[in-house]
């Protein structure tokens, strides 16, 4: 344990709520991307493309397994860097070029078959998959190097939450009407899928650049972050010895395969069970909506409940609405009501970045190991792990049900899209939940460990002080004999 001594209290860092909406345009661009990729990728690999199964497993697998590589090595490299505009915002201004370019190719068909049009497809999804690692794992760490104080950084993590549901609300209620329309057609088909993803793969430019442009990092944490520096083969055992660090990456996983497998299938179910295509924006445009009130109670919520309160407060909310919507959701006014409550509580999802910081610096605390890049690329690594994941299970699983592309579906066909689309999320979400319960980093103990790192920093800048005035005098003393 590092030494208790506290300093005395620096002045309150208040929070720039400017600032705070230039970060969250960062988050408005990752979801121009990812809302589609989650959303309607596993549907298009299906009825679109024309994959099968195993196919689609394959793919996701072999992504993931390049992300297990991929996601830490860049994380080391954001660390690393060093260039004019900074650590991490270079990232934010050259890397969301290639993301626009292989998000489009992650939704063009190629006109091929057989072998090549697998290999396409895999090549497409880990070009998508490494171009939202080069931007996201700086973009998310960026957080800890606009801000010191752990409830101002949970703010702007806040503003990027809202971020993500105001730009959820847009893309819910037009990416399907935008499909149809430049599909022509009363149900999805290839030309709509590539024009939707063309709009949005143009469109998230200058969200990013927004970002960069407006999200300065202060030179203290830049100069604290280098100065912190630990070689990888020290940093990984540290950064896995922290327990919070831990917690939250399995919590974030856990939570994210649920998540993901939601709203990857939800198309299913309003496809399938509730029978009407054209109910797909509305279903998604409410929970989206709900979903920005909830991110937008997250300032007041963390504060009140503490992170970890808010979070579990919300969590079992969720699970409850989603047990409700498989015995009731056939009801189309209870459907709506359970997918408001359910987008409410989305934004628990957005109070991991905040824990994230909080555990970086306890870390830093505890460990003297302070790799920010590094630690939020593994938090990346586990929503795209659960992403996959996600992915490889409902794909099976409706497999193993029956499911067949295009056609009517059974009665019990339909009951295994209800479930797979309700009870399985509520399953691991509630393990999610679990995890949460082993977090400790409480706001009097956050308080506890700045006051120790100021103290300690200040004992160290002292030192450093002592050591150049006792080299000093030596040089003079040296001079004065010649």
């Amino acid at each position: 344990m590092r030494n208790s001594t506290a300093a005395a209290p620096a002045a309150k860092e208040k929070t720039n709520w400017l600032t705070g909406a230039f970060y969250g345009m960062g988050e408005v661009g990752c979801q121009m991307s990812w809302y589609m990729i989650s959303t309607y990728l596993t549907v298009f690999y299906t009825d679109i493309v024309g994959l099968s199964a195993a196919a689609i497993s394959m793919i996701f697998i072999i992504a993931r397994v390049w992300d297990a590589v991929n996601d830490p090595m860049m994380g080391v490299i954001a660390d690393k860097t060093k260039s004019r505009w900074g650590k991490f915002r270079p990232y934010l201004l050259f890397a969301p070029i290639f993301l626009s370019i292989f998000n489009l190719l992650t939704f063009s068909t190629f006109n091929v078959s057989g072998t090549i049009k697998v290999v396409l497809a895999l090549l497409t999804y880990v070009g998508a998959g490494m171009a939202y690692t080069a931007v996201c794992i700086p973009y998310q760490g960026l957080v800890n190097l606009i801000a010191k104080d752990s409830q101002v950084r949970m703010n702007y993590a806040s503003c990027r939450a809202i971020g993500s549901g105001a730009i959820g609300i847009a893309l819910s209620a037009v990416s399907m009407p935008l499909i149809l329309f430049f599909g022509k057609s009363k149900t999805p088909n290839a030309h709509g899928y590539f024009m939707t993803a063309l709009i949005a793969s143009i469109a998230l430019l200058p969200c990013f650049w927004i970002c960069f442009a407006g999200c300065k990092e202060r030179p203290d944490e830049v100069a604290m972050t280098e100065a912190k520096h630990t070689p990888i083969k020290e940093a990984l055992p540290a950064v896995f010895k922290n327990k919070n660090i831990v917690i939250t990456i399995l919590s974030t996983f856990s939570g994210a395969i649920g998540a993901m497998a939601r709203m990857s299938m939800l198309t299913f179910y309003i496809l399938y069970v509730v029978g009407n295509p054209m109910m797909i924006a509305p279903i998604f445009t409410t929970m989206t909506v709900c979903q920005l009130i909830g991110n937008a109670s997250l300032p007041w919520g963390t504060k009140t409940f503490t992170k970890k309160g808010y979070m579990l407060i919300t969590t079992f909310i969720q699970i409850g609405a989603l047990v409700a919507i498989f015995f009731f959701g056939t009801d189309i006014r209870l459907l709506f009501v359970f997918s408001a409550i359910i987008g409410l509580c989305m934004c628990n999802g957005s109070i991991a970045p905040g824990m994230m910081a909080d555990s970086i610096e306890y870390g830093d605390w505890k460990y003297g190991v302070r790799e920010v890049g590094l630690t939020f690329s593994f938090v990346g690594f586990s929503v795209k792990l659960a992403t996959a994941v996600s992915g490889v299970v409902t794909v099976q699983l409706l497999n193993a049900i029956g499911y067949v592309p295009n056609v009517e579906q059974t009665a019990s066909v339909k009951m295994g899209i209800n479930a797979i689309v309700n009870l399985f999320p509520a399953a691991v979400i509630l393990v999610s939940a679990i995890f949460i319960f082993f977090y400790d980093l409480s706001p009097k103990k956050m308080d506890q460990i700045y006051a120790d790192l100021e103290a300690r920093r200040g004992a160290e800048a002292e030192k450093a002080a002592r050591a150049e005035e006792q080299t000093d005098a030596a040089i003079e003393a040296d001079n004065e004999q010649l």
